[in-house]
């Protein structure tokens, strides 16, 4: 099983490295009026990539009904499922 997916890893990895070594090539053929076009469109690519999605959008969108929820963290547990201290 584990060298079902040691060879899983190998495959992905031998992907990615022809695809990185396809692309130099790709800017190679391109015609040179047609690079400041191609670097702008990558540069915007990898800008988006790179941002972080952390914090989603809707990240703290609710609100709690109690404001100590941190400070009582061990109590809440107990009251919910009926035990006490």
């Amino acid at each position: 099983m584990q060298r079902r997916g040691h060879r899983r890893l190998i495959d992905a990895l031998t992907v990615v490295s022809a695809e990185r070594d396809e692309l130099p090539q790709l800017v190679e053929d391109l015609p040179d009026e047609q690079l400041p076009v191609a670097l702008a469109e990558v540069r915007r690519y990898v800008t988006q990539a790179l941002r972080s999605d952390w914090p989603p959008p809707w990240f703290g969108a609710a609100t709690a009904s109690r404001t100590d929820s941190t400070a009582s963290v061990d109590e809440i547990p107990k009251a919910r499922f009926g035990r006490s201290g």
